[in-house]
């Protein structure tokens, strides 16, 4: 008998239990405030172990990044040094490193026998992790880039720091702990991007509506789930929670009452918390922040060919080309990394041959197309998920930059250096937000459109070629040429990370590395003192000089606007003083806006052009400001004047100038979706006379 009495002592307990844990849930999904919330300690906890420890890390060894045409010649000049170092051991047939050998002075960043510890190929988000990973580390570190800095896939994102909770979703349906493991450890990192450039990135709430009763407990579930992996993985920002249909309106004002394809009614709402940032600008201060702690960077040159050791056919080096005056060069690394994102393959190429573009391939390309939109589609603070289009996908609209963005799409696509979105892919974007809009979604308000390559990997050592991976995969050839593939934007510094181990460990660089991997700790530049109220200070201390019409007429003082301030302290962080310091110059007159209701001006390209790596007119309008992704007819009006600006601090000729005009013009057409204005012709020649 006492048994069954014990027995039904504990079934009530659990039925206490049980009833207690639905009346809090219950309670939580009701009032949805923060405070409320049992977990609230835990939170609390999160937090303090997050933001408590952090300190500003290694700080950088230089005040300003060399210039590139210095940076190159540090690549020239460390290229024969290597081979005079060879030379010299055939000749001697000993070590060639006597104090003759190295009678010449050599700069701090040359390697004394020329050779990098680690040299790096590609310039994306990636590539700029690893160099910054490796060189605080203490090796030396080489890295080349095509293009420019984030000129591919890197600037091309949803701008979205976050987890992922479509992966989440997949995870629990498929049992899958792959997935699990991917947004466990992409909200871990999502907390150490807010800390490493808090002037970049910002937390951001996405509202989920929910047209159906049953999707409230469900979506509500999983958001808690992810809202507890992120505690988990120390990386929690703010809890999620339910507002009413009503609540959800008065914070989002555009969300229809009635979706649009079935007339379901609005039964309430799931906010929950990511991270948002400036991608590109995130990628371009990675680089410059390399650069600051001894990294050889050069974007705009490429590797034309690997070099290979006669007797051992390792990879001992590359042939790079410098793209404006096609003069090539070697370089030499004890490991050589390719990061070179969807055309990793090419660089494979150089090395196993053709079956690297084949069957042995490791990218499969993935078309993301985004498009920006009016402010006014999007409250200022808040974005929206679509959790299913009518054919299963995920879209996204959200605020940024003053304007809003909405994507993506996910189909296959071919590898190529300009892609551009098709007018289909736009107006399936454009459809799927109809269904969830109380405003006219029209083609006309479309101000920029473009198109991203996902570069999703196949391991090439895997039997079943149809697992396409959604996590990074570090892959080493049988020459020792180290390709690191997959991963999504998030997960950059763990992939840098990983893939520096590898090139240790591949090139027994053990005695040469100085310390751990500091990267979880590191402050971007700009944002070691930055404060959200800087844009304050500087709005009260500077005033800019600008030319009342055009350059040449009468210089005029006016006060530096507030969107202005706000945007200068956003994009350059702490370093915002000097960009301010150039408007303010009474005798350059550098303060006038770039383009009408924009507040980029005219002193960030000559700040760019010195600090930051701007070589061209298009890696201003895309990448150091984002004048291209969020109009590019703006863009176009601003061109002119830019490429005058950069004219005359790189010393361009009349022919530069007028190439220069008509590339960067071909690439701002791509953000137009294939639409040609026939302005080409007329600008370049306005410019060029």
């Amino acid at each position: 008998m006492m048994p069954c009495v014990r027995m039904r002592r504990s079934f009530s307990k659990i039925a206490l239990c049980s009833a207690a844990a639905f009346v809090s849930s219950a309670t939580v999904l009701l009032l949805g405030g923060y405070d409320s919330r049992w977990y609230t300690p835990l939170v609390a906890r999160a937090h303090s172990a997050s933001v408590a420890s952090v300190d500003h890390g290694p700080l950088p060894v230089l005040e300003t990044p060399p210039r590139r045409h210095a940076q190159l010649r540090v690549l020239k000049e460390s290229g024969m040094r290597y081979e005079s170092v060879q030379k010299r051991k055939a000749e001697a047939g000993g070590d060639g490193s006597s104090k003759e050998a190295m009678s010449a002075v050599v700069p701090s960043a040359l390697p004394e026998d020329g050779l990098f510890d680690i040299l790096v190929v590609g310039g994306g988000a990636t590539g700029s992790g690893v160099a910054l990973d490796a060189t605080l580390r203490g090796l030396r570190v080489a890295l080349v880039e095509r293009n420019d800095f984030a000129s591919g896939t890197s600037s091309r994102s949803t701008k979205l720091i976050h987890g992922g909770v479509r992966y989440l979703e997949k995870a629990f349906f498929r049992a899958d702990p792959a997935q699990l493991k991917l947004v466990f450890e992409a909200l871990h990192e999502r907390a150490i991007m807010l800390r490493q450039a808090p002037h970049l990135t910002q937390p951001l709430p996405t509202i989920l509506p929910c047209y159906k009763w049953w999707e409230i407990p469900f979506y509500w579930a999983g958001l808690k789930a992810y809202d507890f992996l992120a505690i988990a993985g120390n990386g929690a920002l703010y809890m999620s929670k339910f507002l009413s249909a009503a609540e959800a309106r008065r914070q989002f004002p555009t969300l229809s009452a009635r979706r649009g394809r079935d007339g379901a009614t609005l039964k309430g709402s799931i906010v929950y918390y990511d991270g948002q940032m400036d991608d590109a600008r995130f990628n371009v201060t990675l680089a410059v922040t390399a650069a600051l702690h001894g990294a050889v960077i050069a974007n705009h040159t490429e590797v034309s060919g690997l070099i290979k050791d006669a007797s051992t056919g390792k990879v001992i080096g590359a042939t790079v080309r410098d793209r404006f005056t096609g003069e090539e060069f070697p370089v030499y690394a004890r490991v050589i990394v390719n990061a070179t994102g969807p055309f990793a393959d090419r660089i494979r190429a150089m090395d196993e041959g053709p079956e690297a573009l084949g069957p042995q391939r490791m990218i499969v390309p993935s078309s993301g197309v985004h498009v920006t939109l009016p402010s006014y589609y999007s409250p200022e603070g808040m974005g929206l998920i679509v959790p299913k289009t009518r054919d299963g996908r995920v879209v996204f609209m959200l605020p940024w930059l003053g304007s809003t963005i909405a994507g993506t799409t996910d189909s296959s696509t071919e590898i190529t250096d300009m892609p551009r979105p098709h007018e289909a892919e736009i107006e399936f974007i454009l459809d799927a937000l109809r269904d969830y809009l109380n405003v006219e979604v029209r083609r006309k308000d479309v101000q920029s459109a473009w198109s991203g390559i996902r570069p999703l990997a196949i391991d090439p050592k895997a039997k079943d070629t149809q697992n396409i991976l959604r996590e990074h995969t570090v892959h080493v050839s049988g020459s020792g040429l180290l390709t690191i593939a997959g991963g999504k934007w998030t997960t950059y510094r763990k992939m840098a990370q990983d893939t520096v181990d590898t090139a240790i460990k591949v090139a027994m660089l053990e005695s040469r590395v100085k310390h751990k991997c500091l990267t979880e700790k590191v402050i971007l530049t700009g944002g070691h003192t930055y404060d959200p109220s800087y844009f304050a200070f500087l709005t009260q201390h500077y005033e800019r000089v600008k030319y009342s019409v055009s350059k040449g007429a009468k210089l005029q003082t006016t006060t530096l606007d507030v969107d202005i301030a706000q945007h200068l302290a956003r994009a350059y962080g702490d370093q915002a003083y000097k960009i301010c310091d150039i408007a303010s110059r009474e005798d350059a007159g550098y303060g006038k806006r770039i383009a009408h209701g924009y507040p980029y001006i005219e002193a960030e390209v000559v700040y760019a052009a010195e600090n930051e790596y701007c070589e061209t007119a298009q890696d201003f309008l895309a990448r150091r400001s984002r004048l291209a992704f969020l109009n590019a007819r703006a863009a176009k009006e601003a061109l002119p004047r830019i490429a005058e600006i950069l004219a005359e601090i790189h010393g361009w000729s009349r022919t530069r100038l007028q190439t220069e005009m008509k590339e960067a013009m071909e690439f701002l057409e791509t953000f137009e979706s294939g639409r040609t204005t026939g302005e080409v012709g007329e600008q370049v020649e306005a410019v060029a006379a």
